[in-house]
């Protein structure tokens, strides 16, 4: 299947290019990731090709056409802005005092193996952002001060709770702050059995689970991640929700001259303090 890399059907009945333009950041980022979620889903179950990237990872013939969609967006709203892609890299102008982060299908493996757990990831650095679930019709979004969901043309507010006590741990190698701490330890703590059900969504659509208060938290390893493509979109929704978010050392993430060390996003500040009494670096 050719996929063409424009906005289609309900994106071009919403916008066309001088409404792009015009549009506020936030919009921007729902009509973009909207944009992708929609090739997501017109790809799904189909034989896609595979690129491999080394380690175990790869993408998908899907993954780099709806990258393609989202560029398309932001380009023609933002012309002046640049773009960090995980498949295409840096994009747009060059030192552009704009970036957004794009990833494109964020559970790739779920996806190409049937499962329907992926989010499509759109943030402007400090600023915007939306993760949109392509099976679920739903856009979680911020304009960097309210977190709201859109679904069937209606935005709610978004409402972190740590009620359901339900934590996500991604268990994806690498493990770069091992042997100081491993997700698997962490699973295996008895504090950690006794006060949480552990989930693994493997897909940062978690992330935006914890604003919306369908998860507790959500915890990985990993370096700094505050400006990275996979993660962006997600650290900025749980902020704006008024989620705590830090690295694994508890420190605030994205703070200059001192890199983060993974993420543990809670629904509030008794939950972020459980896991850390629980979490050794």
């Amino acid at each position: 299947m050719t996929h063409t890399s424009t906005p289609a059907g309900d994106l071009r009945d919403a916008f066309d290019a001088r409404d792009l333009l015009l549009a506020a950041d936030a919009e921007v980022a729902i009509a973009a990731a909207r944009a992708g979620s929609e090739v997501v889903r017109d790809l799904y179950g189909r034989r896609l090709d595979r690129i491999d990237k080394g380690g175990g990872d790869f993408a998908t013939t899907a993954d780099l056409a709806a990258e393609r969609a989202i560029l398309d967006v932001l380009r023609a709203a933002r012309p002046d802005d640049g773009v960090l892609g995980e498949e295409g890299g840096e994009q747009g102008v060059a030192g552009a005092g704009r970036q957004w982060y794009v990833d494109p299908l964020c559970g790739t493996l779920n996806y190409a193996h049937g499962t329907m757990v992926v989010a499509v990831n759109v943030a402007l650095g400090g600023g915007a952002a939306a993760v949109a679930d392509p099976f679920a019709g739903e856009v979680f979004w911020t304009d960097g001060q309210v977190a709201r969901v859109r679904r069937d043309g209606a935005d709610t507010p978004l409402a972190p709770s740590a009620a359901g006590r339900l934590v996500d741990v991604n268990l994806d190698a690498p493990f770069p702050n091992a042997p100081g701490f491993r997700a698997v330890d962490l699973l295996a703590h008895p504090g950690f059995a006794a006060g949480f059900r552990p989930r693994v969504v493997s897909s940062s659509l978690a992330v935006a689970w914890v604003a919306a208060g369908r998860r507790a938290a959500y915890v990985t390893d990993g370096g700094d991640l505050a400006d990275t493509v996979h993660f962006a979109a997600g650290i900025a929704l749980c902020r704006a929700a008024g989620c705590v978010v830090t690295g694994l050392d508890g420190q605030p993430l994205g703070e200059p001259g001192r890199p983060g060390r993974g993420l543990v996003a809670a629904a509030d500040q008794r939950t972020h303090d459980e896991l850390m009494a629980l979490i050794r670096v």
